[in-house]
């Protein structure tokens, strides 16, 4: 309202773009189920080794160096630790309704970059911007990471709050 007394903004001539931010959230700290299942894939294969190598020492006792049983037992518990809580995170991200959760920044999700295959854990900030004084007119967070299904619903938030903002019915 004040911009527009101002006169800071134009007769409803904007730009709207979507901008790609960085969440606080880490990369490994977000699952989709590639992504779970990958680990988990993982952690099976590492077991599976330990388990090998325990059973080579039970029939070659002198081939692995002495500590070496215990501190693969540990790392077994470890691993299946770490399996235990993957599953607890499979069952919140199942109820998710995208499929995703991001462990620190709940918000946050996996979205595409504008480099090939690249992703990052972040948001994607509409914004409708006046053409005159670059001044914002209006923007919108969203955790879609592609901008095609986006720019129809910025530009009706900005000729709402325009109009809104203008006395005027649209």
């Amino acid at each position: 309202m004040l911009c527009r007394q101002l006169k800071l903004f134009s007769d409803a001539t904007v730009a709207i773009d979507g901008s790609k931010f960085k969440a606080v959230n880490n990369r490994d700290k977000n699952f989709t189920d590639h992504k779970l299942k990958a680990r988990m894939e993982q952690l099976e294969q590492s077991i599976g080794r330990y388990m090998d190598e325990l059973d080579r020492a039970d029939r070659e006792p002198a081939s692995l160096p002495e500590g070496r049983v215990p501190h693969l037992k540990e790392k077994i518990l470890k691993i299946k630790s770490q399996m235990q809580k993957l599953g607890e995170i499979e069952t919140r991200m199942r109820a998710a309704p995208d499929g995703q959760i991001s462990l620190t920044d709940p918000d946050a999700r996996s979205i595409a970059t504008s480099g090939r295959g690249t992703r990052m854990v972040g948001y994607n900030v509409q914004t409708a911007v006046d053409l005159k004084n670059h001044m914002i007119v209006a923007h919108e967070v969203v955790n879609v990471g592609h901008d095609r299904s986006q720019l129809a619903a910025m530009a009706n938030l900005a000729r709402d709050d325009w109009c809104k903002s203008a006395n005027r019915i649209c």
